[in-house]
């Protein structure tokens, strides 16, 4: 009977071995490496998976080597083209860099005084804040061209940084798709405020932080005439922000300049008559007052940014002080018409009579404020 209990807990021992019962349990495996949110921001940023195509990413638009602006347009291509192929925005990409310094769209004055629109995010003004303004290009059937925002979520679900966005906003964060979809906004809005966007370390902010620093001759005579003879610090302030207490070469008011349409911009190709009213499309009631107008952009980076104004009408920076330089394009009949030709047209604009010698000093100038051309010097 002995002998019969034993050789049964052999074999029970045998099985119970054999099945892995004595096994140690196979180890986790290791747990994500921690990251910031900005870290985050960053990857969702680049990530081309997010749109329809799986071929275009926020940085295809909003690139480092551009100034964060778009690096494909062309004179004949002036503004983006999306996710599906052969379709384009009608606005020029602007720069994402500094662009969260830009107040809630609100009223305020201008230098006569007047009440004008100030702030918001995007060309018209028409987002408040950067974590709104991330969600809508993921939608924009001309951009990232996705069907709805459970479409992004389920693709940063099956993302290499899907176990970083649950460190970040929780394991739970997937149950709700609205919560998922906010969050996702949120990180690529740490990351647009973040340093490596807003660098502030160009030759001109080595002069700003030591007027002694040595500009060059012309670039010093930019300077002066940007800010006197060109009124060109009207809009784009080169004194302290109150709020940042940074230079940000732009006072985010909004402006009917003038500008003329672009032919070229594929939402004019079909019969020439397309027109972009701006703010006074996105304002609710409309407001015809508002009609033509747009944010005035930052002028860092600026060398980067091209083309210029928010149809891409004009190429090069010769081309925008040529444009700012013209008596004509205030006479009844101007050429070229503006897009928007109304009375509400900014008086700071105007013909401004300076010299070739001023308006190439005023761009060398410009070149100064591109991100890392003070690096190596005082950064």
């Amino acid at each position: 009977m002995n002998h019969i209990r034993w050789a049964s807990l052999c074999c029970a021992s045998f099985l119970l071995i054999s099945c892995g019962a004595g096994d140690d349990p196979a180890p986790a495996s290791p747990p994500a490496p921690r990251i910031t949110e900005i870290e985050l921001g960053k990857l969702i940023f680049e990530d081309v998976r997010l749109s329809a195509n799986g071929n275009q990413s926020c940085s295809s638009c909003h690139d480092a080597s551009a100034g964060f602006a778009d690096p494909d347009v062309t004179k004949d291509a002036p503004v983006s083209e999306g996710s599906i192929a052969d379709s384009f925005g009608n606005r020029n990409a602007p720069t994402s860099a500094y662009a969260g310094f830009s107040p809630v769209r609100g009223i305020t004055t201008d230098s006569a005084d007047n009440p004008v629109y100030v702030g918001g995010q995007f060309l018209d003004g028409r987002r408040d804040t950067l974590e709104e303004q991330a969600k809508d290009p993921f939608l924009n059937m001309v951009e990232m061209a996705n069907a709805d925002k459970q479409a992004v979520v389920d693709k940063v679900k099956t993302a290499s940084y899907v176990l970083n966005f649950k460190q970040i906003f929780g394991e739970d964060v997937f149950d709700n798709t609205e919560l998922a979809y906010n969050n996702i906004a949120h990180a690529i809005a740490a990351f647009e405020r973040s340093a490596e966007m807003n660098k502030f370390n160009s030759k001109f902010d080595c002069y700003l932080q030591d007027d002694t620093y040595p500009l060059s001759e012309d670039e010093q005579a930019g300077l002066l005439a940007f800010d006197e003879t060109g009124k060109c610090s009207i809009c784009h302030t080169i004194t302290p922000d109150a709020d940042s207490d940074k230079v940000l070469l732009t006072n985010f008011q909004h402006f009917n300049i003038g500008v003329p349409a672009n032919q070229k911009n594929p939402a004019n190709i079909a019969d020439g008559t397309y027109v972009d009213y701006g703010l006074g499309d996105v304002l609710v009631p409309k407001d015809v007052q508002e009609n033509g107008k747009f944010k005035t952009p930052t002028l860092r980076n600026i060398e980067l940014t091209g083309p210029y104004m928010h149809n891409g009408v004009f190429d090069t920076l010769e081309e925008v002080m040529a444009f700012y330089n013209i008596p004509e394009k205030r006479d009844p009949s101007p050429e070229p018409a503006p897009e928007v030709d109304s009375d509400n047209i900014n008086a700071d604009v105007d013909f401004l009579d300076l010299t070739e010698k001023q308006i190439s000093d005023i761009i060398l100038f410009m070149k100064t404020l591109t991100d890392g051309s003070g690096v190596g010097i005082c950064f």
